[in-house]
């Protein structure tokens, strides 16, 4: 492999991506069109995205055929999907032709923006990502962005900007992030997780330290000074530090936090001095934390106040991050995609005091290593709804070799209900859901849809 992509990012350059349709490879096609390039690529299926693309004059392949790679294409960039064994991959290389990780591709062009805006964290990077969005949309700052998952602002997970900032959501896993060049870095959290990639605690920390060392000398590093993993990960770093948190020691501070309902209106203070009156239309204390990191980022890229304020203001969060589902039978019913024991913590501490008379919790568990090495922590934030019912694990990308199943966590939670099939506990839902209830359903696979076909029959 051609160690770097950069010097492909020139006008006539012709490149195919495999995957073109994926959350990530649309925008990346766009913005490599807009530098120049003849960009052409694959999907396995038809969809908004590659009918997008196509009105863009890019030509899209339906299917992987080893007959789509030919040896005028000067570089090949694949999705994370995408692996070696694809008919694809394997005639480029048989042919010479570099294959790029999308990382990479998206790495290389962060060099032309003077702002890189990577955000990055355990948790909650959809929603600051999003947060970062919406101010520097306030500020008129026309940025290009890239979000894992659907911002209604945008009716899309990215956008593809004339300005000269880049924002970008910045996953660990397989060390994803340390292919990119921030000149701001977001570190929200550190948390034990992808387990099947680190092999441990001290193995992630050591990833976002990495990721933090990227960032030049005239960059800055953005770090929440209240979670000490990423505190303990970052000490001693020669890098400029701005910190965020609720204690006063933090550079960007929240104070006086009033919770009403699903709001939230708190102070923020920038080197104890205020900056700032957010009213927030999302809940909990995690929320708050996300939109300071939003703000202190901004910040650095001396954003007005008003600009946060007014930016935030019109935030009411993104797709799957507590998004409103509908009613049924006088149930209000929401969506998270919380799949580690600290989202599910952080989630049910903001729904909590909402006042609801039960709280009921669909959970489907993300991979088969992630619910075995955090079992004991799942089982303690199960126990806590007054109804949890449990779906059966969702692969993802792994087989089950631990031989574990969601009926092994329901065994040692009293107030849980294991059903392994999404009808079944949709039989439970519409003969329980009472007038007051508030139904989650909960997790990164497909969980969502027993809340959406839920509200469906609701209105029949």
């Amino acid at each position: 492999m051609t160690a770097s992509f950069d010097e492909y990012l020139a006008p006539g350059k012709r490149g195919y991506l495999i995957g073109i349709g994926g959350v990530s490879m649309s925008p990346l096609a766009e913005v490599l069109q807009g530098e120049g390039l003849a960009i052409s690529g694959s999907d396995m299926q038809r969809s908004d995205k590659v009918e997008h693309l196509e009105g863009l004059g890019i030509r899209v392949n339906i299917g992987h055929n080893a007959g789509n790679i030919n040896t005028g294409y000067d570089f090949v960039v694949r999705t994370a999907a995408v692996h070696d064994d694809n008919p694809e991959i394997r005639a480029a290389r048989e042919m010479g032709i570099p294959v790029f990780e999308r990382t990479q591709a998206w790495g290389a062009l962060m060099k032309r923006y003077k702002n890189a805006l990577c955000i990055a964290g355990t948790h909650g990077k959809t929603t600051t990502t999003s947060m970062c969005t919406h101010i520097l949309m306030a500020a008129e700052k026309d940025p290009t962005v890239m979000i894992g998952g659907t911002l209604p602002l945008l009716q899309a997970g990215h956008r593809v900007g004339a300005g000269d900032t880049i924002v970008m959501e910045s996953c660990e896993y397989y060390d994803s992030f340390l292919a990119f060049f921030p000149t701001v870095a977001v570190i929200l959290d550190i948390d034990a997780d992808h387990l099947d990639y680190f092999a441990d605690l001290e193995a992630v920390k050591t990833s976002f330290r990495k990721f933090a060392q990227l960032v030049p000398a005239d960059g800055v590093v953005v770090a929440n000074l209240d979670d000490a993993n990423t505190m303990a990960a970052l000490a001693g770093l020669d890098r400029h530090m701005v910190t965020f948190g609720l204690t006063p020691e933090a550079d960007i501070q929240a104070v006086n936090i009033v919770s009403r309902g699903a709001q939230t209106d708190f102070d923020i203070l920038k080197n104890g001095q205020f900056f700032t009156h957010l009213h927030l239309q999302v809940p909990g204390v995690h929320n708050v934390k996300n939109a300071l990191a939003a703000a202190a980022a901004a910040m650095t890229l001396g954003v007005s106040p008003n600009a946060v304020t007014y930016g935030l203001a019109g935030f009411r969060g993104a797709n799957r991050r507590f998004e409103f589902k509908g009613k049924y039978n006088g149930a209000d019913v929401y969506d998270d995609y919380a799949h580690h024991p600290g989202e599910l913590k952080a989630l049910l501490d903001a729904v909590e005091p909402l006042g609801y008379k039960r709280v009921i919790v669909i959970f489907q568990p993300h991979t088969y290593s992630r619910t075995n090495a955090l079992f004991d922590d799942f089982v303690k934030q199960l126990k806590r709804p007054d109804l949890a019912i449990l779906a059966e694990i969702y692969a993802a990308r792994e087989t089950n070799i631990l031989g574990i199943s969601s009926a092994d966590l329901a065994k040692q939670i009293p107030n849980s209900i294991f059903r392994p099939t999404f009808d079944e506990i949709e039989t439970i839902l519409r003969a329980s859901v009472q007038p007051g209830d508030l139904v989650l359903t909960v997790g990164a696979g497909d969980v969502y849809r027993i809340g959406e076909d839920l509200v469906e029959k609701g209105k029949n």
